[in-house]
């Protein structure tokens, strides 16, 4: 059985300040083992090279270039992590008719004897730009859990200033990631990301392509509508080009 697999998701966003704004909308991700990438035998799917769906390495934060592997092993080097994974899943959205757009990617770290090691989330904006953020095991807890500086552009409606407060748990059955925004010590934003598991074969990705059909080009129009719709309630807005000081760690994505 292969660990590699499908989500069926719903993403939810609420603004809880200057002014209330809630939004749901329904996606589906992939969950990908890397170890099985080039094997998974589906047809529609590939890495590196043309296809309906693919994985390219061009399409996440990378360091010297190589695989994706290679870049995170590089990343978490830089971060001070000193156990490198064995095994490496990644939850994401590969290019869909040679089009990416992921708002987060998750990669989850495990050892040889597959326990979880620590995780990277990568954030994504609409600018081709990306973010990653070590996010490690809570002691306390069996979440992965981190509340860390944003200093990075994701939406003109939010200050470059907050943290994140990543929370989540590794990936089964069901899929959970919470990631709220706080302004000192005040909730602003509450972000969510739930759903259900199905097996990657070619008849479900086919389903869930029916279902959600050119899902990526729906959440790039979906950010946009909800960005007019904040606009229209006359939120304050920050420039991209505002505090370039606090937009550090930042990726750009290499075509």
């Amino acid at each position: 059985m292969k660990d590699s697999c499908l989500y069926e998701c719903t993403v939810m966003h609420r603004r809880l300040s200057p002014k209330k704004h809630e939004f749901v909308y329904r996606i589906f991700l992939f969950f990908l083992d890397l170890d099985e990438v080039d094997h998974l035998g589906i047809p529609i799917f590939s890495t590196n090279s043309p296809n309906v769906y693919a994985l390219h390495d061009s399409d996440y934060f990378r360091l010297g270039g190589g695989s994706i592997r290679d870049n995170l092993l590089t990343f978490l080097r830089s971060e001070g992590v000193t156990e490198m994974p064995a095994r490496i899943r990644l939850l994401t959205l590969p290019r869909l008719l040679g089009y990416t757009f992921n708002p987060i990617s998750v990669f989850f770290c495990f050892d040889s004897e597959n326990r979880p090691l620590t995780s990277v989330v990568q954030v994504g904006n609409t600018f081709g730009e990306f973010k990653p953020f070590v996010v490690p095991l809570d002691p306390e807890s069996p979440l992965f859990h981190a509340r860390l500086p944003k200093h990075f552009y994701v939406s003109p409606f939010s200050a470059l200033d907050l943290e994140f407060d990543f929370r989540f748990d590794f990936p089964g059955e069901h899929l959970r990631i919470l990631i709220d925004d706080y302004q000192g010590a005040e909730k602003t934003l509450i972000s969510t990301l739930t759903g259900s598991r199905r097996e990657l074969t070619l008849g479900s990705l086919l389903f869930l392509s029916i279902k959600y059909p050119l899902v990526t080009l729906k959440i790039i129009t979906l950010i946009h509508w909800e960005a007019f719709r904040l606009w229209w309630k006359r939120i304050p807005h920050h420039d991209k080009e505002s505090d370039p000081h606090l937009q550090t760690g930042v990726f750009r994505a290499r075509k």
